[in-house]
């Protein structure tokens, strides 16, 4: 599967062939949460944003950017594979930057944080193919889970073009696989074609998140921590999870006991480290497993 599939509407048609771990081999060998009824005073997502007013650090470019007013926003519990929730906005569709003008995006976190030789790098092979879409991306009021979709596709395309770290690349994929389970949980599917794309981008999103944990299995062994913001207990459970959901019960396991016997994992993280655990010897007990 093409993983940067929608970008040739940016003119990045040469990203389509790209590997995103391959220069690590070479230089090393729901919706809302709770039952909490709605109150008569409906909020909408754009109560919760605000323009930022950013400069590009490849270009120079002076643009706004949509970002999420954090003290308004309310913390639900997240799922069970730690993807955040928040009442009445999904804040993962905000958490790019991206320059209007030559195509540099990057997460929020990441997006003051490049070198010399990175800015290069993408002036040579994102800037230099880079043509805005036809989008009303600028002029719209909250951002679509397409627009946000298209931001974090191309936030992946500059990420492994500057050879930026696996963790960064893992985060990106994590994400876009969380926001693609999040769109088609939105797409109709009573016509055969309309099952039919939801049922693709239920795919493309399975995809992304192979992805991010082949990512992120490559980071542990390679980078420091915190990575993206996570220490190593919130790492080892996120990687649990995601080995559980490919029915790798042993490597989950292995990861669990880590997150178990931690001194500084929170009692939340182990709280959900058992859970994860029983859910184990649950699909291990049932007939046929291995």
């Amino acid at each position: 599967m093409n993983l940067f599939s929608g970008l040739e509407k940016f003119g990045l048609k040469s990203v389509e062939s790209m590997q995103l771990f391959e220069e690590e081999q070479k230089d090393t060998g729901r919706r809302n949460g709770g039952n909490t009824k709605m109150e008569e005073n409906v909020h909408t997502e754009e109560e919760f944003l605000l323009d930022k007013t950013v400069r590009c650090n490849v270009c120079e470019y002076v643009f706004k950017t949509k970002m999420v007013k954090n003290g308004r926003v309310r913390r639900l519990s997240p799922d069970k594979d730690l993807r955040p929730r928040f009442q009445f906005i999904d804040t993962l569709k905000y958490n790019t930057t991206s320059c209007p003008q030559c195509g540099y995006t990057a997460l929020n976190r990441f997006f003051d944080q490049i070198t010399s030789v990175q800015r290069r790098f993408i002036r040579e092979q994102i800037c230099s193919q880079f043509h805005p879409a036809a989008t009303e991306e600028e002029a719209a009021a909250t951002y679509s889970y397409d627009m946000a979709i298209d931001r974090y596709k191309l936030a992946l395309a500059n990420t492994v073009v500057k050879r930026g770290k696996a963790s960064e690349k893992a985060y990106t994929c994590l994400n876009l696989a969380w926001l693609l389970r999040e769109k088609a949980a939105s797409m109709p599917e009573g016509k055969p074609e309309e099952k039919a794309a939801k049922l693709q981008c239920l795919k493309e999103a399975e995809a992304f998140y192979e992805q991010a944990f082949e990512g992120f299995s490559k980071a542990i062994s390679q980078e420091m921590f915190p990575m993206c913001g996570m220490d190593q207990s919130t790492v080892d459970y996120l990687l649990a999870y995601m080995a559980f959901h490919f029915k790798k019960y042993e490597i989950a396991s292995k990861f669990l006991g880590s997150v178990m016997t931690s001194s500084s994992a929170s009692r939340r993280l182990k709280d959900m480290a058992y859970e994860l655990k029983e859910s184990i010897i649950a699909q291990l007990r049932k007939p046929g497993a291995k």
